[in-house]
């Protein structure tokens, strides 16, 4: 069976899409009715630019992060956020509405219904956030344990900010958490005493959620019955990898058990799965090569006019099931960047980057000869992005659990690098392999374009360039 999508999309995001489509619609109707204009069509063909430029503007925010879970977003951001999605959505609506009946009414009313939209989103952002201030909709976590895992658990759901879920408390977890005699800190939560049972507290409280953030739960360790109690009456309990799976999007390895890969959900790989993979790669990536064709003549050119040497360089990676290929990119570094043949990480302002291979790589033009890395099914769009095998030796030793990246293809983009910035060290591909094994467990059709769409945020606003 073909799944388009493993990820459990948050019931959030999909109604903050769907309320700034309807804005859009609304947006565009009421420009067009106060353009006075119905000589043009029906209402019919009023509606259908309307649907358009939402489909286009909602897009737009997909690729913007204007609906992305797991970041506080402040109004200013919001502001920014879809101001940019405005202007960068106008003149495609523009274009389309060309083609469209009653497109060129649309088209005299677009300005407008863009400011239109913008109004109608900041006041429903401030609406939502007074709301949200009055406590009214916000999920309340109760979460079970005191020590350092369960301090990291509500410093993250801190981080989300005034829109987030609320810690109601702390539980401790076994008889020697509930000895300990933990110092009351100002603005901290509560801790509850055991000798209150677990589903009464829940009960008492109206918590949503249970997030149990312990490490060792052998021993007893746990109310076991009670987590029972509370999962039958409809709150939800997850484990640690499960609470970070959800709200950031990333397995956290210090708490991942080779059991959670074994028996978990996800991790798929099947036939099916694999053909629609790679029919993707090549539809889309024989796409993207004729559209950067003009580009990757220029840069070729370029490259050569700078100084001497070969236009493309080719490195040794690592690719699914280990197997090492060569990956082809435009050079950006002098041809002895590397001159004692040691490998080293690229560092932010590197001297061995070129002038022109500045640009190309902040611009991730030098990756595009990887296209045909992807055509030869060596690489794939999407998926972890590959290592050098001198670096993958030492981080296999540092790092556990890393080879579990290699179960599948490796790609010219992928969830890390739109989750987290450029990787120079152990520390940064330790954080990047909690992002590529989330993608590994949950990657589908649906997370693949989500990936495409972000990453061209991603290049635009050179993010993460080194």
């Amino acid at each position: 069976m073909l799944s388009l999508s493993r990820r459990r999309f948050s019931a959030g995001v999909l109604t903050e899409m769907t309320v700034f489509a309807g804005c859009c619609v609304s947006a565009m109707l009421i420009a067009e009715t106060l353009h006075l204009v119905t000589a043009e069509g029906s209402g019919t063909s009023m509606l259908i630019p309307a649907v358009q430029f939402a489909l286009i503007m909602t897009a737009m925010g997909v690729v913007f992060s204007l609906f992305r879970v797991g970041e506080p977003k402040s109004t200013a951001v919001i502001l920014v956020r879809t101001t940019i999605v405005l202007a960068v959505g106008y003149p495609l609506a523009f274009m389309l509405f060309g083609y469209v009946e009653g497109g060129s009414v649309a088209r005299d009313v677009l300005g407008s219904a863009c400011l239109y939209t913008l109004a109608a989103v900041m006041f429903i952002r401030m609406g939502i956030s007074t709301v949200h201030g009055a406590g009214v909709g916000t999920q309340r976590v109760l979460i079970i344990g005191t020590g350092p895992e369960a301090l990291a658990v509500e410093h993250t759901i801190k981080q989300m900010g005034p829109r987030g879920p609320v810690v109601v408390g702390f539980y401790p977890a076994g008889a020697e958490e509930a000895a300990q005699a933990v110092p009351v800190t100002e603005g901290r939560a509560t801790r509850f005493p055991t000798s209150i049972s677990l589903p009464a507290i829940v009960s008492r409280f109206k918590v949503d959620e249970v997030v149990i953030a312990v490490l060792e739960q052998r021993g007893g360790a746990l109310p076991l019955r009670d987590l029972l109690d509370c999962r039958l009456g409809g709150v939800p309990v997850r484990n640690l990898s499960g609470f970070y799976e959800r709200v950031r999007g990333e397995v956290p390895i210090e708490s991942l058990k080779a059991s959670w890969l074994i028996y978990g959900d996800g991790f798929a790989q099947n036939a099916t799965r694999t053909f629609v993979k790679r029919l993707f790669d090549i539809v889309i990536a024989a796409i993207l090569v004729t559209l950067a064709l003009p580009v990757m003549l220029i840069t070729a050119v370029v490259i050569c006019l700078e100084s001497a040497g070969p236009i493309f360089f080719l490195q040794e990676r690592v690719g699914r099931a280990g197997r090492p290929f060569l990956c082809v990119k435009f050079r950006s570094m002098g041809i002895d960047a590397e001159h004692d043949g040691v490998a080293r990480w690229a560092t932010l302002n590197d001297s061995r980057v070129t002038r022109v291979g500045r640009w190309l790589r902040k611009w991730r033009i030098d990756e595009l000869p990887q296209l045909f890395n992807v055509l030869s099914g060596e690489m794939s769009l999407v998926g972890p992005r590959p290592e050098r095998p001198t670096f993958v030796a030492g981080l296999k030793q540092e790092i556990r659990f890393y080879d579990v990246r290699h179960s599948v293809k490796p790609g010219l983009t992928g969830w890390a690098q739109i989750r987290y910035a450029y990787g120079s060290s152990v520390a940064d591909s330790k954080r990047k392999l909690q992002f590529d094994l989330y993608y590994v467990k949950n990657h589908s059709l649906s997370l693949d374009f989500l990936i495409l769409a972000e990453t061209v945020r991603v290049v635009v606003f050179g993010e993460g360039a080194q």
